[in-house]
């Protein structure tokens, strides 16, 4: 049998709803309040259970109350301050956001839509049982950041400077975790939270030393938040003023290599921010060439000589400071070809030699000189060759020739003589005259 009389709890809960109600309503709810007190059962075998909800402000939050073994016993739906919301399927309370999704005898479904932060706190279940039981449900709004603002202490800083940047993400709840990073470098920064009525502010300080590299880096302030998807963040473009960069290029003599009566042509490149606007060639420790034109970033000087020998410079300067470059000149000889010796004959033999000595200014100038010293001595050391050999040859000749010959007197007188007896009484050189016989050889 059911009892007639609802319980002491059922009581003061049933009252609450009424008062609650609107005055059309309250008829109504006591006809159903009488028609549930008849239904509720003296045994508490009866399960009321419900979930904490998160949401984010300005979403649906969904309230759900649900028995297990459920006899049609009546359900109810109270808000923090303990006012009715449902009663069964009957919505005493006039806030509209709150709308029924589902009744049933084991569950009543309600919904909270355009959720604030005023919101959030317990929810009660009721189900009129003997004895009532009764669960909450807490409801946790998130609340995402309101403004996120990044700020740099200097709009425009010179290389090897420290500057500050701070980033502030205001009215969140809970409070933010800010994350840095220079393009896609994490860097560390320090934080502080304020609270403020429920809600945080933090603001992260990020100290910084540029250099010219980061000039148009983007330095990024990102938010981490259950509220937020994605990322959220901002950022501002590193302006970093440097001073110039230099270096000299040499447009002519394409092959690189500087001779003596050659043009030699250099230009100079000069970057920095704010950007170089004079560019200035100088020669190190002398003067320049009176040949040499200077046109803006170009050096000019035609006909090189080794008087030009020496150390030039490009200088470039803006408001940050001043830098150069250096470019070291060295004429070297031109290519030089010795011509060939006058060619020799003798009447046997003829004989031609060539010497010729070339001599490349990329050894240079000093293996020039002893390529040609080498030269110069094999060359003579051939022609003294050459020339005794040719002595010794007209020397050969002349004594082949004379090999042997000699003259005597023996015979003198006897070719006048009419016959051999004669001739030979005749003779000079016969026995009488055998004296003065002389012989000469030459």
């Amino acid at each position: 049998m059911a009892s007639a009389v609802l319980p002491s709890g059922s009581r003061s809960a049933a009252a609450a709803a009424t008062a609650a109600a609107p005055p059309g309503l309250r008829l109504r709810l006591l006809l159903l309040l009488l028609c549930a007190a008849a239904l509720v059962p003296t045994g508490n075998g009866q399960n009321l259970f419900t979930k904490d909800v998160t949401v984010i402000e300005g979403e649906v939050a969904t309230i759900s109350c649900q028995v297990n073994k459920s006899d049609d016993s009546v359900i109810q739906l109270l808000n923090p301050n303990r006012q009715t919301i449902y009663f069964r399927d009957f919505r005493p309370l006039k806030d509209s956001r709150f709308q029924l999704l589902n009744f049933s005898s084991s569950e009543l479904k309600v919904s909270l839509t355009n959720v604030s932060i005023s919101d959030e706190g317990r929810y009660f279940c009721q189900l009129y049982t003997d004895p009532p039981q009764e669960s909450y449900t807490t409801i946790t709004v998130l609340v995402p950041p309101r403004n996120l603002m990044i700020d740099i202490q200097k709009d425009t800083a010179v290389e090897g400077e420290e500057i500050e940047v701070n980033c502030t993400a205001m009215a969140s709840k809970p409070a933010t975790t800010i994350r840095w990073f220079k393009g896609n470098k994490e860097l560390k920064g320090k934080s502080e939270v304020e609270e403020w009525s429920d809600m945080y502010t933090v603001t992260s300080q990020l100290m910084l030393k540029v250099h010219k590299e980061d000039d148009g880096v983007p330095v990024i302030c990102q938010v981490e938040h259950p509220a937020v998807t994605g990322n959220l963040q901002t950022q501002r473009y590193l302006e970093v003023q440097y001073k110039p960069q230099v270096h000299i290029q040499m447009t002519y003599p394409l092959q690189g290599l500087t001779r003596e009566g050659d043009a030699l042509e250099l230009t100079c490149e000069a970057i920095g921010k704010p950007q170089p606007v004079m560019v200035t060639w100088v020669r190190v420790d002398d003067e320049m060439p009176q040949h040499a034109v200077l046109s803006g970033p170009n050096l000019f000087i035609n006909n090189l000589n080794k008087t030009d020998n020496g150390t030039y410079r490009c200088e470039a300067s803006n408001t940050v400071g001043k830098a150069h470059s250096d470019y070291m000149l060295y004429v070297y000889d031109p290519p030089t070809t010795i011509p060939p010796p006058t060619t020799t004959t003798t009447t046997t033999t003829t004989t031609t030699t060539i010497l010729t000595i070339i001599t490349d200014s990329r050894a240079g100038e000093e293996g020039s000189i002893r390529a040609v010293d080498h030269a110069v001595i094999g060359g003579v050391v051939a022609v003294v060759v050459f020339a005794m050999l040719c002595l010794l040859i007209i020397l050969g000749r002349y004594f082949a020739r004379h090999k042997g010959t000699y003259f005597t007197h023996e015979a003198k007188g006897a070719d006048d003589a009419a016959d051999a007896d004669t001739a030979i009484i005749n003779a000079e050189g016969g026995q009488n005259n055998s004296e003065e016989k002389k012989e000469y050889f030459i």
